[in-house]
């Protein structure tokens, strides 16, 4: 048979559309191209495709999926966000099937153990899944999507305490958070509760856990600020010292989680609630860490 005797049946073009997402006549043509050989097609879609998604990298792809996996223990846990460039292919259940596909192959891949990582040069897309790698699967779905689909970053936490999650009621924000100490109901309750306060960002995402944390070139800065705002307000020089130093109490309430107010409840401080759950756990709790992705920032 040659290539003009060939001519694509209704039954090959369903099923290489099926097999590769792209459109009725690049798949009929494709098959024609191939003499009727579906595998060949398939690659040589595959090939168009990545030229295509190639040429999709420089569009600003800033919506998508963040997918949150925790294990029972509450003993590992991952987060990753897939972005594509409008909602409307966010909500297909296609690329929310590649998003969670995509999340528990990080979720399993216990070598990339507390990484935190932007996936722009990160070991993920290098991993290998389904048969090919990460990078693949992202390229194909731009191919199949025809939007720029990108791997934006993934983090992946263990500890021997107790992690806890909050994914914001619109799935734009999610945070992952590690308190250490006795595990049991009040460390869950503790990590949940700190997850959420973080996803709310109120009065502002934090820096960092604990001042002693939050990078010294930042505070000097803030010093100097201060500083010089309050010798041009025209504060003597006596109390200037005096008046720096309360607004850096006041920097670090606002950046730093412990120190910030509780957003349920003004009154009472991250860290108060860390010393309650510690007292009824009967031992110390420590917020370690936590991640937090806003979507497309």
């Amino acid at each position: 048979m040659t290539m003009t005797d060939y001519k694509p049946n209704a039954k090959d073009v369903q099923e290489l559309r099926q097999r590769t997402g792209a459109g009725m006549m690049d798949c009929r043509n494709a098959l024609a191209a191939s003499n009727g050989d579906m595998n060949l097609a398939v690659e040589n879609l595959r090939k168009s495709g990545i030229a295509k998604a190639e040429k999709r990298a420089g569009r600003v792809a800033s919506e998508g999926r963040i997918v949150v996996n925790m294990a029972p223990d509450a003993k590992s846990g991952s987060m990753l966000e897939l972005n594509s460039e409008t909602d409307f292919v966010s909500r297909n259940e296609d690329f929310a099937a590649v998003a969670d596909a995509l999340g528990k192959a990080l979720f399993a891949h216990t070598s990339f153990d507390g990484i935190v990582a932007d996936a722009t040069g990160g070991a993920f897309l290098s991993a290998p899944h389904d048969g090919k790698t990460v990078a693949d699967k992202v390229t194909e779905t731009s191919a199949k999507t025809g939007e720029n689909v990108v791997l934006r970053r993934y983090a992946r936490l263990t500890t021997d305490g107790t992690l806890g999650t909050y994914i914001h009621h619109n799935g734009r924000v999610a945070v992952i958070v590690e308190v250490t100490g006795p595990t049991g109901a009040p460390a869950q309750e503790l990590a949940k509760t700190v997850a959420e306060h973080v996803a709310a960002g109120v009065p502002r995402v934090p820096e960092a856990v604990r001042r002693e944390d939050v990078d010294t070139d930042l505070v000097e800065r803030e010093r100097r600020i201060f500083s010089e705002k309050a010798l041009a307000e025209g504060k003597p020089a006596n109390i200037v010292d005096k008046v720096v130093e309360g607004q850096i109490r006041k920097f670090f309430a606002e950046v730093t989680l412990l120190e910030q107010p509780w957003v349920r409840e003004e009154s009472k401080s991250i860290q108060q609630l860390v010393d309650e759950a510690s007292k009824a756990a009967g031992a110390p709790l420590t917020v370690k860490r936590f991640v937090r992705y806003r979507m497309g920032e």
